[in-house]
């Protein structure tokens, strides 16, 4: 707080402000080592670890302990780019404390809702309208 009462604002979010460098988070490494987790891509605990983890990996795990939360959530909750958390994630998915739901960059690419016959149909659809 300044002299006068107000609140100074590097004092507002100074406790928002990362303590370390997001690739010093992640020792450099831009990928997870596992499989490439998309933004969509679910996380849940699935084990409480025995060791001590990063503060990150910590926040991860408490976040999302009993629900479900994407990447992009798990993201904007611990205040890390998306690329950061994915390779925080897929840590953890080695380590064995989280479990992932969703489409990573491995499983197939061919989705019925993306084929070229339904996409047509959509397309036709709304130009009947």
């Amino acid at each position: 707080m300044s002299a006068t009462g107000a609140t100074e604002p590097d004092d507002e979010f100074a406790d928002e402000a990362p303590a370390v460098r997001p690739y010093a988070v992640t020792g450099g490494r831009t990928r997870p080592k596992g499989d490439a987790l998309q933004i969509e891509t679910l996380v849940t605990t699935k084990a409480v670890p025995q060791t001590r983890l990063t503060v990150e990996k910590t926040r991860i795990l408490q976040l999302s302990q009993g629900q479900y939360l994407s990447i992009a959530e798990l993201s904007a909750h611990v205040h890390l780019p998306v690329g950061v958390v994915r390779v925080i994630v897929g840590d953890l998915v080695e380590e064995g404390l989280v479990s992932v739901h969703g489409v990573t960059a491995t499983e197939s690419t061919y989705h019925p809702a993306t084929t070229l016959s339904v996409l047509e149909s959509v397309l036709n659809g709304i130009s009947a309208l």
